[in-house]
């Protein structure tokens, strides 16, 4: 894939988006000099057409020094003459043809490439934002700008500059041959330039905002779509489906309706482009028919008149019109810009370092953390874990235990104080060195489409089939991957669809197992499956935590009671810490909890009056 250019959020919006046609100097050089070559041809094209009707089917004498060049070369035939020259003719048009085809040819190519080129590069920056981005920001939107803004780049430049500039050149040229036929007519044919340029500043000015507009509102309809299906589950269990697509109705009808306002904006003023050149070639004709009946100028002379008036307000309605559409590529090319200006979610120290030997010593110290508009999550959080310990988080949602674990990878930078493993702020490492040497099994478990096999590789890319038969095993998936009649080169369904939520999560601590990587975070890998299960999972990780550090969110009471170090968090604070035994002996809070788990109950669930009042008289430690 070509490298883009770097990005200068205060550059002018045409030259950043003409810097995208670099790496394709070559193609765009033969394409301006097939653009020379078409504007060539069709300055010669009505030239054969004057000859024949002037000096073949007329009496007048070829002035000098074309006839004495003509007679000695085809003879004094008239019919040779008639044949020759509207052959001529015919040929400079096929060529002419065969040019403009492959101009579009390479004009076609070279603006897939560039849109290609866009579409990754964006696709790699937007992956590269943080995680409060894709949170606060509608997945929707980011499909939209890859999907249809990256063709403004095609758009305004190869589809718009190019065509301008090329109309512009062509309009210095055939006003030039213009002039030298009848200074009057050529003056005469720049009257319609101040009526364009008047029709060109009211519709752009107007056409600017509803495009931007209607992007905004196709973005929308994109992400209610996305929100629907991702939600499908809900939908279906709610009975909403009328709802759902009445609602898609509405948003689809006014994003249908003010696509359909810009574009009867465009046609009228197309209509007025037209009115406008068509007025000022009548203006023209009745002039020259004047020049032809004076005798000033011949029949054949009016005709070159006539084709080079067109060649001059083709150029001058393709500016206006080019004009007129490039407001819709304007819009997409600023919020493409605007995306790519956005700070990826982390920046590397120029002297960063590789993670690869590192063996897990994680050190929180004092570390505090909020988000960007200023909600504290953590505060003054310390602690320690070492290779072959497993720290429990327990609290009640909300207490900041994901975010907490979040800093391990970087997934947020600390607001304050420092994460430290091996004895170096995370900061000094590479993200994705550092990243390498973490793995995750979130509590939703999160597959992609493809094989089994693809799935857990996500894990380790070169692993072996044993290695992912391994894997799968000590993570109580290889029974039920052996039933399927394909076995580990089952295709897996959008999202994991097609299994089980505890067959999904069995294989996503498979994946996590399968990387070996020297820290393990685990939010809740348990918490949906059976008790047995569950048992030969925990067995599982168990030898997996070997040398290892493991962290793990926990909900359950079989995981806390597993855990060398149970840290106990309320309101973004470590309120308590130590083993289960010594906890229930301490902390009110955890005694709270563990009742509540022991017996079933979520900790979100409403007390009962009996049990606020009895938990009223105990002060949380």
């Amino acid at each position: 894939m070509t490298p883009a250019p770097p990005l200068a959020p205060d550059r002018p919006l045409i030259p950043w988006a003409l810097s995208f046609m670099r790496p394709y100097r070559g193609r765009v050089a033969l394409l301006a000099l097939l653009v020379l070559v078409q504007i060539a041809l069709g300055a010669l094209e009505p030239w054969t057409l004057k000859v024949v009707v002037d000096y073949v089917l007329s009496d007048h004498a070829i002035p000098a020094p074309y006839g004495p060049w003509i007679l000695a070369t085809l003879g004094d035939s008239r019919l040779t003459w008639l044949i020759v020259f509207v052959l001529a003719g015919v040929v400079l048009q096929i060529v002419n043809q065969f040019a403009t085809a492959y101009g579009m040819q390479i004009q076609v190519d070279t603006g897939q490439r560039m849109v290609y080129d866009l579409r990754y590069r964006l696709f790699a920056h937007i992956e590269s934002l943080g995680l409060n981005h894709h949170i606060t920001t509608s997945t929707g939107d980011a499909v939209y700008r890859i999907d249809v803004d990256s063709y403004s780049l095609e758009n305004l430049v190869l589809s718009g500059v190019f065509p301008l500039v090329t109309s512009f050149i062509t309009l210095l040229v055939m006003f030039g041959f213009l002039l030298k036929l009848d200074v009057t007519i050529a003056l005469l044919s720049l009257t319609v330039i101040p009526f364009l340029f008047l029709s060109l500043r009211y519709y752009a000015s107007t056409l600017s905002a509803q495009e931007e507009r209607v992007k905004e509102l196709e973005s929308s309809l994109i992400s209610h779509l996305y929100e629907t299906f991702t939600a499908i589950r809900l939908v279906k269990s709610f009975a909403r489906e009328d709802y759902e697509s009445a609602r898609y109705k509405a948003s689809g009808q006014k994003t249908m309706q003010a696509r359909i306002d810009v574009t009867w904006q465009q046609a009228l003023f197309g209509v007025a482009v037209a009115a406008i050149t068509i007025l000022g070639t009548a203006l023209v004709v009745i002039v020259g028919g004047l020049h032809v009946m004076r005798g000033t100028l011949t029949v054949g002379s009016i005709f070159v008149v006539i084709n080079y008036l067109g060649a001059v307000y083709g150029p001058l309605s393709a500016i206006a019109h080019t004009t007129g559409q490039l407001q819709g590529a304007v819009a997409g090319a600023r919020r493409v810009r605007a995306m790519l200006a956005l700070t990826p979610e982390t920046v590397e120290q120029p002297n960063a370092i590789d993670a690869t030997a590192i063996e897990g010593h994680v050190c929180f110290d004092n570390v505090s953390f909020s988000y960007p508009d200023g909600t504290e999550v953590l505060r003054e959080i310390s602690f320690q874990a070492d290779p072959g310990e497993m720290v429990a988080l327990v609290g009640l949602t909300g207490a900041g235990k994901t975010t907490l674990v979040s800093l391990i990878p970087r997934f947020y930078d600390a607001t304050s104080g420092a994460v430290r493993i091996d004895g170096r702020d995370v900061h000094d490492y590479h993200i994705r060195s550092l990243r390498e040497k973490i793995a995750i099994v979130p509590q939703d478990a999160v597959l992609f489409s493809g094989t089994i096999a693809e799935n857990l590789r996500y894990g380790r890319l070169d692993a072996s089939d044993e290695d992912v038969e391994n894997a799968a095993k000590a993570a109580h998936a290889h029974d039920f991957v052996a039933r399927l009649p394909k076995k580990y080169d089952t295709k897996v369904a959008e999202a994991g669809g097609g299994f089980s939520g505890g067959e999904r999560q069995r294989l996503s601590v498979a994946r996590a197992i399968l990387k070996n990587a020297p820290v393990l975070i685990l939010d809740e890998p348990t918490s949906s499956l059976d008790a047995i299960s569950e048992e030969i999972v925990f067995a599982a990780l168990r030898r997996l935590r070997a040398g290892r550090t493991t962290i793990v969110i926990a909900h359950r009471l079989s995981t806390v009671r597993d855990a060398d170090q149970i840290l106990v968090l309320d309101g973004g604070r470590i309120v308590a810490h130590g083993r289960h035994e010594a906890l229930l002996q301490t902390s009110s809070l955890y005694r709270r909890m563990c009742a509540r788990l022991s017996v079933g109950k979520s900790l979100d669930e409403p007390e009962t009056v009996d049990e606020l009042l009895h938990a009223a008289k105990e002060p949380v430690s």
